[in-house]
């Protein structure tokens, strides 16, 4: 048995076609469930899942009160009659043998999770869109992130989302609800300091759809960056190297800007900086991205600086989370989190 479990909040947009997607499986419809944990959506979100729920008997709609992503896991995962949980999300779309398969690879690897890299499809057709993916499938925007950038096989250190077993969380624990984002960084650090191991195929890849435009992409990013300090606080192996290099890079620019108002060395090593760090930008973007189009790949050096910028401040910001607690807000906004 298979228990799916697709925590959501104002998806009307996408969680139809997800529910779909799930539905279609190779694997036998009576040996999974799909339980979809609604965080108090103020859209329609709600109703479609109850909706599916009236046509098909293994779909379940369950309720968040807390709004956030782990609370959603741990409130699915223990109502769940499964062997085996797999994470899913609202805004993927999955093939029809990812059932199938994330069952096979558990079995087959020995892995404690397993899961695949994302295809990221933009919204729709516009620039904007376009640059927004462009970003998150070049490995000058995301770095080193094995499961945005390519068809890598093999452990790694981190998956998004995944697949289980059930067992595993009586032995490492549930989703950290402290974390509203990182959660699953978090969860992995803690499955390989138990000796478990993670497991990425691209025979597990998933449609991805993310924001539809910069200036979405750039306020999610700066959210997101904010929760890299207080995870490490949480668990010293959550967060890699590479999600720091962007506070580095901000730090480097900001005293050579600061320096050159003294110093021409320092209006120099500006200068070399921002050349090195552009050239390099124009190099991937006609190595890697030229599925996007000529426009975006010429766009792309320039935009990939500020998401670099924001996505370093927002991490520089987030030091104030050594001495505090952040707020658990949802990520995507709806009605009070204490509504009835």
């Amino acid at each position: 048995m298979v228990s799916v479990v697709v925590p959501i909040r104002n998806e009307e947009r996408y969680v139809a076609a997800c529910l779909q997607s799930l539905l279609e499986q190779t694997y036998a419809s009576e040996a999974y469930e799909i339980l979809v944990v609604d965080g108090r959506s103020s859209d329609r979100s709600r109703q479609i899942v109850e909706e599916f729920g009236r046509k098909h008997g293994n779909v379940r709609c369950l309720d968040n009160p807390a709004a956030i992503a782990p609370a959603a896991m741990n409130v699915g995962i223990r109502h769940a009659s499964g062997e085996f949980i797999v994470r899913a999300d609202g805004h993927n779309f999955y093939p029809s043998d990812y059932l199938e398969n994330c069952v096979k690879y558990l079995q087959e690897t020995g892995a404690d999770n397993v899961g695949g890299p994302w295809r990221t499809v933009p919204s729709d057709d516009s620039f904007g869109s376009k640059m927004v993916a462009a970003i998150l499938t070049n490995p000058f925007g995301v770095g080193d992130s094995r499961f945005r950038t390519g068809n890598f096989e093999g452990f790694v250190e981190t998956v998004p989302f995944g697949a289980f077993r059930r067992e595993l969380f009586d032995r490492v624990g549930m989703f950290d609800e402290k974390l509203v984002r990182n959660q699953d960084n978090e969860l992995n650090a803690r499955i390989r300091s138990a000796g478990g191991k993670i497991y990425q195929t691209p025979a597990l890849t998933t449609e991805y759809h993310p924001v539809g435009n910069i200036a979405a992409l750039l306020k999610q990013t700066y959210k997101t960056s904010q929760w890299h300090v207080f995870s490490v606080r949480q668990n010293s192996s959550a967060m890699g190297a590479r999600h720091f290099v962007p506070a580095a890079f901000v730090l480097g620019l900001t005293a050579l800007l600061t320096g050159a108002f003294w110093s021409p060395l320092c209006l120099v090593g500006l200068g070399v900086l921002l050349a090195v760090y552009l050239s390099a930008g124009i190099y991937f973007a006609f190595r890697v991205s030229r599925n996007w189009g000529l426009s975006v790949r010429c766009a792309l050096p320039l935009v990939c600086l500020a998401f670099h910028i924001v996505y370093g401040l927002g991490t520089i910001v987030g030091l104030r989370y050594l001495f505090v607690s952040p707020p658990a807000i949802p990520i995507r906004a709806g009605q009070s989190v204490n509504a009835g």
